[in-house]
């Protein structure tokens, strides 16, 4: 069943697209409160006097818009550009950094005009031609709560497996995945699906699926012969955590079909914060039990000009053999892209 929101924006542009007349007639018929705006940027009209409630009911509120800023911004490591094809999510995780960027009511906003955005894609690849030039479709968001109003991974999964030069990735949380399943993707789109310990996913990844679920949809995914990868993060430092990865890689080892683990990729994050996002965080969260505590962290510089905490040398040295070593031992022929 998909997503059901609570209340429905349209910009008026996005009535000029198919997708965009097709779901304002849509969400009228089935009784959604649905409002004009000027801009997806610019939203008012959404409840919420306190941190907490602005944030929860941001999170059932749908925007629907036309994408019309075409330079896509960068992506290191995991690709060369994002894919805009979405932002927010409707997960409600403790530590997700989206909680900083999106402000404080963090909207769920879906694109009409995917065939520009592809348009935009595929001049990307000829720029770059006779290199592959890879794009990530989740960079700002999770897309595939949204895809049974959109149809824009099916739409973009298609794109690109016609382009030779051209790859696609995302991940998710999420499990509604067979919509999907029968698409011809040609190997070019690797599907991605964020995992953690089961302790982790039930104290902070809230409204999301179990990892029992999840791993049930990616043995779906690997089964309809998608390129797979998973994204363990973050990594969080508690008593007793390598015995609950272990058996987050031992779940991945028994569950998925030996096909899928000849090109199957890892990426490990540990968990990090920075000053702002932990006031944020603790603003919609005040019980949070996440561990930011900046005297068992050590400061760094990132990439973008401002400061995170992170684990520090130690402690992340012992992460970085942990997966090394066990990832090695049960995917002997996996990727292990990036610890971080």
């Amino acid at each position: 069943m998909p997503f059901i929101p609570k209340r429905v924006f349209f910009e008026k542009e996005a009535l000029n697209y198919p997708l965009g007349e097709e779901l304002y007639r849509h969400f009228r018929k089935i009784g959604i409160p649905v409002n004009m705006i000027g801009t997806h940027n610019r939203v008012t009209g959404i409840p919420g006097k306190t941190p907490q409630e602005a944030y929860m009911e941001a999170k059932q509120t749908f925007v629907v818009g036309v994408r019309k800023t075409l330079k896509f911004e960068t992506c290191k490591p995991s690709a060369h550009y994002q894919l805009p094809l979405c932002t927010s999510c409707i997960g409600k995780c403790e530590y997700c950094y989206l909680n900083t960027t999106l402000g404080k009511k963090p909207y769920l906003r879906v694109y009409v005009n995917i065939e520009e955005i592809l348009d935009r894609a595929q001049a990307y690849i000829k720029e770059r031609a006779p290199k592959i030039t890879y794009f990530e479709g989740a960079a700002t968001s999770d897309p595939l709560p949204f895809e049974a109003y959109t149809g824009a991974l099916a739409k973009t999964i298609e794109f690109f497996a016609k382009e030779n030069l051209g790859r696609f990735r995302f991940v998710t949380k999420f499990t509604e995945v067979d919509s999907l399943l029968r698409i011809e993707h040609t190997g070019h789109t690797r599907f991605r699906f964020s995992l953690n310990s089961q302790p982790v996913i039930e104290r902070y990844e809230h409204n999301t699926p179990g990892l029992k679920e999840r791993v049930t949809a990616a043995v779906k995914v690997a089964k309809a012969r998608y390129p797979l990868g998973f994204i363990i993060a973050p990594v969080i430092l508690y008593e007793g955590w390598q015995q609950d990865y272990q058996a987050l890689i031992d779940t991945l080892a028994q569950e998925l079909p030996p096909s899928s683990t000849e090109n199957l990729s890892f990426e490990i994050i540990t968990h990090r914060f920075t000053a702002r996002a932990k006031n944020n965080i603790l603003s919609i969260f005040p019980k949070t039990t996440l561990p930011m505590k900046e005297e068992e962290r050590q400061f760094k510089f990132g990439q973008f000009g401002y400061g995170k905490y992170v684990y520090p040398k130690v402690e992340f040295s012992e992460v970085k053999e942990f997966f090394t070593e066990r990832l090695s031992l049960r995917f002997p022929h996996c990727e292990l892209d990036y610890i971080v």
